[in-house]
């Protein structure tokens, strides 16, 4: 019999768009050749220009859906999105300190491209005290890590250097920190990993024209499907924002909003190809 391909869960919330949420994490997973497994978090009302409203569901049955396929396939990667409330939280760092030995992404979603609210200051906070000690690689981007790294007796008025965010995540836990640098006023994207004995990389990359509606999920999925695949964590980093900076460079705007990551964007690759050879041999 043939041996399955490594799985990865996923917990996250649906979004109808296909953009972002549990939709993204299943193409991305799929697109690098892994199985992926979904817990939906929460449900929500959202197209291509913003979040709606969500419904964050029933703490009792996510925490049933990840131990019933945890009980039944043996997962090599975890991966975290948007989260809906405090209570769902705990239920998920409760499932997945029962498995320490799977590494775990986390992709700490604090708002829409829009500006919505998707985590409160009470779901933050649990996030730092449940989740962020178990987390292998936490992956913000510079606005989330400032937040979450965030200090009572930080100025308002000054942004904090990037650096003391990451040190300050990695004292909450984190293994690996990989903070990007999208939302900096910079001629490229620079994303930096740390961990605590300083940086591991800084990648640079073309800046995009575009804004993109689930390109956060679906780096934090492609590190996931890269552990999963055995890679370490550099080079799982490193596999995942080229792929990620690929799907973006292949995206397209199929509503009012942002653009979404094309994440079989090498599908066409290998239609051109083929019909290059059909006309080849013609």
């Amino acid at each position: 019999m043939l041996q399955p391909p490594p799985i990865v869960l996923s917990f996250a919330a649906n979004d109808p768009t296909g953009g972002a949420g549990l939709q993204a994490d299943l193409l991305t997973i799929a697109s690098m050749g892994c199985h992926p497994l979904s817990v939906m978090t929460a449900i929500t009302v959202q197209d291509t220009t913003g979040v709606d409203d969500v419904m964050a569901l029933d703490p009792e049955w996510i925490a049933d859906q990840a131990r019933a396929v945890l009980e039944d396939m043996p997962v090599h990667a975890f991966k975290i999105g948007l989260l809906g409330s405090v209570e769902i939280i705990a239920a998920i760092a409760e499932v997945i300190s029962d498995y320490p030995h799977i590494p775990l992404v986390m992709d700490p979603v604090l708002t829409s491209g829009r500006g919505d609210e998707l985590a409160n200051d009470e779901m933050i906070d649990a996030m730092r005290e449940l989740l962020l000690p178990q987390v292998t690689i936490l992956t913000p981007n510079s606005l989330e890590a400032r937040h979450i790294a965030q200090q009572d007796d930080d100025s308002s008025d000054n942004k904090l250097d990037l650096s003391l965010c990451a040190q300050r995540l990695l004292h909450m836990g984190c293994e690996y920190v990989l903070i990007t640098g999208t939302h900096e006023n910079t001629a490229q994207v620079t994303n930096t990993l740390f961990a605590a004995d300083g940086i591991v990389r800084a990648d640079h990359w073309e800046r995009l024209e575009h804004t993109y509606h689930g390109s956060g999920c679906t780096l934090a999925s492609a590190i996931a499907a890269s552990l999963a695949n055995g890679l370490s964590i550099s080079e799982s980093v490193l596999e995942a924002q080229d792929y990620t900076w690929h799907t973006l460079q292949a995206g397209f705007r199929p509503g009012m909003g942002q653009y979404i990551p094309n994440r079989l964007f090498w599908v066409r690759d290998v239609e051109d190809d083929h019909d290059h050879d059909h006309d080849e041999k013609s």
